[in-house]
């Protein structure tokens, strides 16, 4: 009778997975059962509901001493992915089943119920990828599961509902056809414009840079007056965000099935992600962390926005963790138990008031803080983080007696158009260059080839730059935002309007900040 067998699994690390052994021994002796490898308290738990659920399943174990090693030993295993595989593998071990496939060319991933049930568990998608990488010839976990794990391309997967079922399977009395993703369709099937800016009357500017940035994916501060549109403005932006690209779809799903994000039976995020935290959030959780590390706001809004309202009201330390994804996107998060690297290429909006009471400059309405509030509230952004970003607006107020008058605006799906159409020229520009897709990633090597200038042009740029005072940093993001409007225009080569149109969105630097 076999005492021993070997089948595989993957363990969580940032966004990715490594492959793990699970070995499972058994011999004679007074019963126990022990898990070794640096299990958590879920993986040391995992004996009792893998014990319970075969029981309940119709299997019964006599005295012996089982011993489960989940190997590497070295790096800590968590999470209760790990029951499915443990109990194929007593029962490969126990010779309760003989399997007509060779377990140790599969990997498992499923949470067991008491009853034998097999149920979700987070990250499915990175646990395919190792899967696949480690050379496995297939993947079992549950039909919740499957959808999200078929999108890693080169390994079969199998969903089982039932431990009963798996174990059918690897005995080959029951056949399950692989699951197959078509991420195209799936991504058709899941556009929604949501709300759309024909609903906002006036504020053609605010609306002519929100445009700016989006097609460049360019980050943008709104600064105006309390009621002026600055929200509303940016809860309409996921009506002309660009449509996900399959490999950028992909990212996102798995950043966001590693976080626990990804809403029960949805199996890929079809959307660009549009996140939006509170103003209270702390710096782990807006950057990523804990004990052992799992993705934050600025990770799960990888290839998407994220929206920080009321910028200065958030922590002067919360807003500092922002400048390096802001600038390298990603994340590097460090920790006693673990450190992990998480993607952050995100397109940041903000929006604040000019002042506490927030109508300083107001036509309207009298300010009534003192100047040194004012510089205070101001400071609250540092330099080095404004710098950063590359559109920056003010949105004056419209007056409530106007709104009737004006006609409804342009209807997202127009504006949505033309950003599609300048994507597609920077995605036919950049295809030869990984990880960028649009006019603010554009490396800094590349720059001067890609925003090509008539002289005309970079003299207009040089004069601008050296009457606001800007740093060579904030030069590139110019240039960058210059390339975009071009794109907009259809221009292959960035003209004198384009660049004068880029430099006006950099007069905050100078206007509110000086």
């Amino acid at each position: 009778m076999p005492n021993f067998s070997k089948c595989h699994s993957a363990a969580i690390d940032g966004v990715d997975a490594i492959p793990v052994e699970i070995e499972v021994s058994i011999f004679k002796g007074s019963p126990q059962i022990s898990i070794v490898g640096l299990p958590d308290a879920a993986v040391r738990e995992a004996k009792d509901r893998v014990w319970t659920a075969l029981k309940n399943s119709g299997w019964q174990f006599g005295d012996g001493v089982v011993t489960i090693n989940l190997a590497p030993a070295d790096i800590r295993k968590e999470g209760p992915q790990y029951d499915l595989p443990i109990a194929v593998g007593l029962l490969a071990a126990s010779g309760k089943m003989r399997p007509a496939r060779d377990v140790s060319r599969f990997a498992f991933a499923g949470e067991l119920s008491l009853s034998g049930d097999v149920r979700r568990v987070r990250g499915a998608l990175a646990l395919a990828i190792a899967a696949r990488q480690a050379g496995m010839q297939g993947f079992v976990v549950s039909p919740e599961n499957a959808g999200e794990a078929c999108l890693a391309e080169g390994i079969d997967v199998f969903p089982v509902r039932s431990l009963r079922e798996c174990a059918a399977f690897l005995q080959g009395a029951l056949d399950i056809p692989p699951l197959r993703a078509d991420v195209a369709a799936m991504l058709a099937a899941g556009l929604d414009s949501g709300d759309d800016f024909s609903d906002v009357r006036g504020q053609e500017s605010a609306k002519r840079a929100i445009e700016v940035a989006v097609a460049g994916g360019h980050n943008l501060l709104m600064v105006g007056s309390p009621g002026a549109g600055k929200t509303m403005l940016a809860r309409r932006i996921p009506s002309i965000l660009p449509p996900l690209s399959p490999e950028e779809a992909v990212e996102v799903t798995r950043v966001h099935s590693v976080a626990g994000e990804l809403p029960a039976g949805s199996s890929l995020v079809t959307r660009r992600p549009f996140r939006a935290p509170h103003h209270t959030v702390s710096d782990a959780g807006l950057l990523g962390g804990g004990t052992h590390p799992v993705p934050g706001e600025v990770s799960l809004a990888h290839r998407g926005v994220l929206f920080l309202d009321e910028l200065p009201e958030f922590r002067r330390n919360v807003l500092e963790v922002l400048r390096q994804p802001l600038e390298d996107g990603h994340v590097a998060i460090a920790r006693a138990a673990a450190s992990c690297d998480f993607p952050s290429r995100f397109m940041l909006v903000a929006a604040m008031n000019p002042c506490p009471c927030g109508y300083s400059g107001d036509p309207h309405r009298e300010c009534r803080c003192a100047p040194g509030k004012i510089s205070a509230y101001r400071g609250r952004i540092s330099g080095p983080l404004l710098d950063r970003i590359d559109i920056q607006i003010e949105v004056p107020p419209v007056e409530g007696a106007e709104l009737s008058s004006l006609a409804p605006g342009e209807p997202s799906a127009a504006i949505r158009a033309r950003v599609v159409a300048a994507r597609a020229l920077q995605r036919e520009r950049y295809a030869g260059t990984p990880g960028v897709f649009c006019n603010a990633d554009i490396p800094a090597r590349d720059l001067e080839a890609v925003c090509a200038m008539d002289a005309e042009a970079r003299d207009l740029l040089r004069l601008g730059l050296s009457e606001l005072g800007l740093s060579a940093r904030a030069y590139t993001r110019v240039m960058k935002v210059s390339r975009t409007i071009a794109d907009l225009a259809g221009s292959p080569c960035v003209t004198a309007a384009h660049v004068s149109e880029a430099v006006q969105y950099r007069a905050l630097d100078r206007e509110v900040w000086d």
